[in-house]
């Protein structure tokens, strides 16, 4: 990855509180100091998804790492496993021996070892700045959109992996292949997840890219969806000029970021269902356990593609991107369509949890009305059969849910069943009068069918009271809510002993 000149180090205090759209523009000129400089680093919060990859990352490049967590976990004994030294609970006392402090704006910037961490002098980083320094001799491939990019990023390192490549990879789920979300790999390239959520995908000099898709998301750092635009814009003005930028042709926020890309000289390549699309897919099938599509534009004739474990015309759109990255980076496209037709999936994305009492249990990271609708949409067409879909949903931060509480209940419609819990503050603090029922109130239901339960742990038992056998339960969001998913299960299997 080539390391942008910059003419500071570490991120300034001041640049925290900034608004924000000045905090995504800070991103953007935010130092990546050399590997060698980031001495001892400590990473607060490194259990999380994106953090534990930078952790892996970070050891197995041979540099002391610690870290803290506020609760162990079977990713904290794997981290410790490879020599991270992790404490559980959180402490300024952990910058003692720290040269360099990792945080992501999940973190409340009122933390006392947040601040602490500010006010000491020693350098701070954005995880997306100390990955670009973990990986600053690798080339770049930058899968970015509003959602989608774990499951893309999965596919094209199951299929370099199956090819022989060897890639360096940071994920933001485990894959089931290798039970990893990061690896430091011995070929030349690297695929990341761009992370737009805070504009820290500017900190990425790809030498190739891919935009999945641009909607209204995250406006608490960008303000509007202008401010969204503006920094995909910036993205794709970073990808190497010689390189490729894949945009989707189905998404009309990738069509603009793909007409300001071509203005700006860069070569853009389309796919997707639209007729004019560079590389088309067409006959998708959804079923219980993969997705089925063909494609055309890669290869002399039409090429049927099957992905195991995911599901969805959204899932289909996803491989079909990955396949054509694939190919730009030479790889076997046969060997990669293998590859995936037993794809095992990837951690909380349509992930099987069991059956209890005849109700079957099944996991979702979507969090964004998009997301939420194509996933409810695929579970009805395949998986749901004569049983009802009852859709538990776990809104993720106050300002999310206040902007987009008519579109998640629009997107819970779709469901037999819609369980509302109350809201995951991850870093906010409470906005008084929004709360999970801000969605309830607005889901067009019949009564009986709409559940508000603000009570964590009543949750499993509300959806064991409305559970029949066959019933299909999902669980989404970004928060804590898959832990629920044993829960769920017992207390359905309990309710409805005896079912088939």
């Amino acid at each position: 990855m080539t390391r942008p000149t910059r003419d500071h180090e570490g991120e300034r205090p001041e640049n925290w509180a900034a608004p924000g759209a000045a905090l995504v523009r800070s991103a953007a000129t935010d130092a990546i100091p050399p590997l060698a400089d980031l001495g001892r680093v400590h990473i607060m919060g490194i259990a999380g998804s994106g953090m534990s990859a930078l952790a892996r990352i970070l050891l197995e490049r041979g540099l002391p790492v610690s870290g803290c967590e506020a609760r162990d976990s079977i990713t904290v004994a794997g981290l410790r496993a490879l020599g991270a030294s992790v404490d559980i609970g959180h402490s300024p006392s952990h910058l003692d021996d720290a040269d360099t402090f990792v945080y992501t704006t999940a973190i409340n910037p009122k933390h006392e070892e947040f601040a602490a961490a500010r006010a000491s002098g020693k350098r701070v980083l954005r995880r997306a700045a100390a990955l670009a320094a973990a990986l600053e001799d690798y080339r770049a491939i930058a899968v970015a959109g509003t959602h989608g990019k774990t499951s893309t990023t999965s596919l094209l390192v199951v299929a370099a992996q199956a090819c022989g490549a060897d890639p360096s990879f940071a994920i933001g789920g485990n894959l089931y292949e290798t039970g990893k979300n990061a690896h430091l790999g011995t070929g030349e390239f690297a695929v990341v997840e761009a992370d737009e959520s805070d504009g820290s995908f500017l900190l990425s000099r790809p030498t190739s890219a891919v935009v999945l898709n641009v909607e209204a998301d995250h406006l608490e750092n960008h303000g509007d969806l202008d401010g969204i635009f503006r920094a995909f814009e910036q993205f794709v003005d970073r990808v190497d000029p010689a390189g490729l930028l894949l945009t989707c042709a189905d998404d009309p926020g990738a069509r603009r970021i793909a007409e300001h890309a071509r203005a700006a000289g860069r070569h853009v390549r389309t796919y997707g269902l639209a007729s004019d699309a560079d590389v088309r897919l067409s006959d998708v099938v959804t079923r219980a356990d993969a997705v089925e599509f063909t494609v055309v534009g890669i290869g002399p004739e039409p090429r049927r593609v099957r992905v195991g474990a995911l599901i969805g015309a959204h899932m289909a759109l996803n491989a079909t991107a990955a396949l054509v990255l694939a190919e730009h980076l030479g790889l076997d496209l046969e060997v990669a369509a293998r590859a995936w037709a037993n794809f095992g999936g990837v951690h909380r994305r349509f992930e099987f949890y069991g059956a209890g009492g005849g109700v079957r249990v099944y996991d979702d990271y979507a969090h964004h009305p998009t997301e939420i609708a194509a996933s409810l949409t695929a579970a009805k067409q395949a998986l749901a059969g004569e049983g009802r879909l009852i859709a538990v949903f776990q809104p993720g931060t106050y300002s999310r849910t206040q902007t987009f509480a008519r579109e998640f209940a629009d997107s819970l419609t779709i469901a037999d069943v819609a369980v509302v819990m109350d809201i995951f503050p991850a870093r906010e603090e409470p906005i008084p009068g929004v709360t999970g029922a801000t969605i309830a109130d607005l889901i067009e239901l019949p009564p009986e069918r709409v559940v508000f339960e603000p009570r964590y742990d009543d949750v499993p038992r509300r959806i064991a009271d409305v559970a029949r056998a066959g019933d299909l339960v999902v669980t989404m969001g970004i928060g804590n809510i898959y832990l629920l998913c044993p829960a769920i299960l017992e207390a359905c299997r309990e309710r409805l002993a005896g079912a088939p």
